[in-house]
């Protein structure tokens, strides 16, 4: 079993930046791939970025490639998510996500964080 915990969310401006930071728990995380979601008001939950076990192999939405960056750091148990170049459209949840399986974190993971909020204003 893997818990999740985001943080980092918060208020900015049109081009700038944030990084989000998942904290996970359970001696077994560094077996787990992990991945971000988001949703926005009156959506629905979307995919945004995920890695494998190692994080050598990513996987970007097409509305992020280029300005969000998924890693890990598998001696604190952490998962980030950067964010650059950020735009209201971003506004939304995060959300931390893992699962045993890189194909399976992409689309319907096991583990969900609770969320932390992004806005960004214009």
């Amino acid at each position: 079993q893997v818990q999740l915990v985001e943080s980092g969310g918060g208020l900015v401006q049109a081009g700038g930046s944030l990084r989000l930071s998942c904290a996970a728990s359970g001696r077994t995380f560094n077996n787990y791939a992990v991945g971000w979601f988001r949703q926005a008001p009156g959506k629905e939950r979307e995919f945004v970025a995920a890695c494998n076990w190692g994080g050598s192999s990513q996987y970007y939405a097409d509305s992020v490639l280029g300005r969000f960056t998924i890693s890990r750091d598998n001696v604190k148990n952490t998962v980030y998510l950067q964010m650059n170049s950020l735009k209201p459209e971003d506004t939304a949840v995060y959300y931390c996500a893992a699962d045993l399986q890189y194909g399976t974190v992409v689309a319907t993971p096991g583990h969900w964080g609770q969320g932390t909020q992004v806005t960004v204003s214009s």
